[in-house]
């Protein structure tokens, strides 16, 4: 899938400048499609261009006038083909796991920290997707909200990365107590193997 619809795609949630997709980016669409700001401005123009969406000035005191863009029929024809097309399954490209493949020739330590530094990314990461469910729940339980709501695709790309978030964080823990019984089963056998080494040979 390409940038272009995942910024028309962000736009459904209503009018926004470069500056103001940049957030909406950076606080829910990056849980499915991370872009810096650079790709989603240059996007922006592509969009026009072929008039997908388009720009309008506002107008604002004490401050600089902004362009906001807002998505046009054509952009959401194009949007509504694009559900018809078949997803591609996702392929994992992850170093840390290419760490884990080659932990026991590795720094069993640096590794360890390697996992425990994701899980508490995936931590930090649950916690602004829980508050970002409040926000858009605003008060109303799951049932309510997805009977009522107007819009609920926001709602199920969040579910995506909250459960996506848990199980990082439950595959480290894991991960982290396998490695620490190995290490202390090494570290055990290491001074085992001193031991006896050291042992002085019996009398014959």
């Amino acid at each position: 899938m390409s940038l272009k619809y995942a910024v028309l795609a962000a736009l459904l949630e209503g009018d926004a400048s470069g500056y103001d997709l940049t957030k909406v980016f950076d606080a829910s669409v990056a849980n499915f499609w991370s872009a810096v700001p650079q790709q989603l401005y240059r996007e922006l123009e592509k969009l026009e261009s072929d008039r997908l969406i388009v720009g309008r000035v506002v107008e604002q005191d004490r401050r600089p006038n902004k362009r906001v863009f807002s998505v046009t029929d054509a952009g959401r024809a194009d949007l509504h083909t694009f559900t018809t097309v078949s997803a591609r399954p996702m392929a994992m490209r992850d170093d840390l796991l290419v760490k884990l493949q080659a932990v026991d020739v590795g720094d069993l330590a640096a590794v360890r920290a390697a996992v425990a530094e994701r899980t508490d990314w995936a931590r930090a990461k649950l916690a602004r997707y829980e508050r970002s469910r409040e926000r858009i729940l605003a008060g109303r339980d799951e049932a309510d909200y997805l009977r009522e709501a107007e819009r609920v695709g926001p709602y199920l790309t969040l579910l995506r990365g909250r459960l996506f978030e848990e199980d990082t964080i439950r595959w480290g823990e894991v991960v982290l107590k396998i490695l620490a019984q190995r290490s202390s089963d090494l570290a055990a056998k290491s001074a085992g193997s001193g031991r006896s080494r050291t042992a002085p040979a019996g009398s014959g």
